[in-house]
């Protein structure tokens, strides 16, 4: 049997890699040993491990949508704790997952001045965010973490998974911004930002939300 460091394992960008057979022990020891500040993401369920690497418009991607969802909660006037891609994980459900994003809503008063996240305790973020998944493990890691929405964008579309019983449902609508079409919206606005600039999309995209607040 060949045994591999982590360290000798290179994950170009855009590319994943899946390890089989990773005991809770392990995983927990391959995040110490990738540290916090990487530039990775990591996927566990039932003893399979994802590690992603992603591409700069991933990243682009990310930011736009995380900035336009915060415009929303602040025009529609709802509190919120964002918790970007902190490491979310269950020893008994043999899970774990790190968004690309994600925010506490419902529940954002429970983790104001939260550094640390126990999901035996702690409730799971009410949406996340994910950037060209293409992962079934990233989904069954939310399903056994049980968290309630999330947004998968994908060239120009966005799906909406809703958490109905122990299975995701795609949906036209978002539970959390029911009355705006996100789906329809969000995608739009990404372009824009992607072919006019962030800062006029922004812009827009705030007017828009307003319009719609006011119709």
């Amino acid at each position: 049997m060949v045994t591999l460091q982590l360290k000798q394992i290179r994950v170009p960008p855009g590319d994943r890699v899946i390890l089989e057979d990773i005991s809770w022990q392990e995983f927990e020891t391959i995040l110490i040993e990738l540290g916090e500040h990487r530039g990775s993401r990591v996927a566990y369920t039932q003893g399979l491990l994802e590690i992603m690497v992603p591409l700069p418009e991933h990243e682009k991607a990310k930011v736009i949508i995380g900035d336009l969802v915060k415009i929303l909660l602040d025009e529609l006037d709802l509190d919120w704790e964002p918790l970007g891609s902190t490491t979310f994980k269950r020893e008994d459900m043999a899970a774990g997952v790190e968004p690309d994003d994600c925010f506490y809503i419902q529940n954002y008063k429970l983790m104001i001045g939260k550094e640390r996240i126990d999901l035996s305790v702690d409730p799971p973020p009410d949406l996340a965010l994910e950037i060209d998944v293409t992962s079934k493990t990233k989904l069954t890691a939310y399903q056994a973490l049980q968290v309630p929405e999330i947004w998968r964008y994908e060239d120009g579309v966005l799906e909406i998974n809703l958490l109905q019983g122990d299975v995701y449902i795609k949906s036209e609508t978002s539970s959390i911004f029911s009355n705006f079409p996100v789906k329809d919206e969000i995608p739009r606005f990404v372009q824009m930002a992607m072919t006019t600039g962030t800062t006029l999309a922004i812009k827009a995209f705030r007017k828009r939300v307003r319009e719609y607040i006011e119709s």
